[in-house]
């Protein structure tokens, strides 16, 4: 059986060396089974995690949930290294370098006078060193797995760089209107291809809207869900004070205890 010094702190190296034991021949056969798309959910859920800790505002809690996520990093790098294309050194080298690269006016003799230019040059450098020749390409290079709101929020910002966005904050809301009158007509018509097509529109629309008003379309959607949750439990309470269970209750006692719910939040 492997062995592993017991000590009062350990670190990165020590991290890299127990990821290798567990994936070596008398290490943990889970281990040993994982490949990057078996765990690419577990990295997923490991970055959620550290997020919820980073808006719970608890100290203790992001600690533990960037060791999962550091994990995560450390045992993807241990699968490339098996495969002799690169090692956790590569990775920590390359984002090094990326680091000094995209701050010139850190590590170099550039000169900015804002944030905005600041932030116009870091955009520059990266699409350098991409190789991104048009503004088609940048909106390309917004990955795909990106949750749905978060993506369309991003595409509609790096469209808008090259002068495609609405010129006002009401044309933004108007085009929300249109792309709900649409989806209106497609669902009268019972068009079911036609009504997702334009239900994605509209919430394109209001992704874009909510860069307009300088929100975050998923924080925001996120605190909606966390109104309805709170709301949907009052009315739950109301219902089993009053012995009732919500679930058979009409649509007008539903809605009137839902009204109740809002006027108390």
């Amino acid at each position: 059986m492997p062995d592993y010094p017991v000590k009062e702190r350990y670190t990165i190296e020590d991290l890299r060396q127990i990821v290798a034991i567990l994936r070596g021949k008398d290490g943990c056969p889970w281990d040993r089974e994982q490949t990057h798309q078996s765990i690419r959910r577990d990295f997923i859920e490991e970055t959620y995690e550290a997020v919820e800790a980073i808006d719970l505002g608890d100290a203790d809690l992001l600690r533990e949930e960037l060791g999962d996520v550091l994990l995560q990093v450390v045992f993807h790098a241990r699968l490339e290294e098996e495969e002799g294309r690169f090692a956790l050194e590569d990775v920590v080298s390359d984002i090094c370098k990326k680091l000094i690269v995209r701050h010139p006016h850190v590590f170099g003799d550039v000169t900015v006078s804002s944030l905005g230019e600041l932030l116009q040059n870091w955009e520059a450098i990266k699409n350098e060193k991409k190789g991104v020749a048009s503004y088609t390409e940048t909106l390309e290079l917004v990955p795909k797995v990106y949750p749905g709101l978060m993506r369309a929020q991003k595409v509609a910002k790096r469209a808008a760089k090259a002068g495609f966005c609405f010129g006002s904050l009401e044309a933004a809301f108007a085009d929300v209107r249109a792309e709900l009158a649409e989806l209106s007509e497609a669902v009268g018509r019972g068009d079911k291809p036609q009504a997702k097509e334009e239900l994605g529109d509209l919430l394109f629309a209001c992704a874009n809207l909510a860069r307009h008003l300088g929100e975050d379309a998923e924080e925001a959607l996120s605190f909606s869900c966390e109104k309805f949750i709170a709301r949907f439990r009052a009315v739950e309470a109301m219902a089993r004070e009053a012995g009732q269970d919500m679930a058979a209750l009409s649509d007008e006692e539903r809605a009137a205890l839902w009204g109740k719910a809002k006027e108390n939040s």
